[in-house]
């Protein structure tokens, strides 16, 4: 679809837009449950927060002399990984 250049087509577009509009008749297909979408943006924003209080626990950690192997062993992973994930957060607040 080409864009109206003149002000005939414009109003022409903004007709058949409006008509398009009018006629419209959701189907049951087109209906989503609003409940789990409100569940999955809940969790999104929960895990978000749970990243933060880790990472901000992590500092706290480090600030405290507790070592990456030590620490990565707390959150599941390597003393490497867990200094390559979180180390630039300590470096950046320090």
């Amino acid at each position: 679809m080409t864009m109206p250049r003149t002000v005939e087509e414009i109003l022409k577009h903004a007709d058949d837009l409006a008509k398009r509009f009018e006629d419209y008749e959701p189907s049951a297909d087109d209906e989503r449950d609003p409940q789990v979408f409100a569940a999955l943006r809940g969790a999104v924003v929960a895990r978000s927060d749970a990243e933060r209080l880790i990472r901000e626990a992590v500092e706290r950690a480090r600030a405290s002399g507790f070592s990456w192997a030590s620490i990565g062993s707390i959150v599941g992973t390597s003393g490497e990984a867990a200094r390559q994930r979180y180390g630039h957060a300590h470096k950046q607040g320090a």
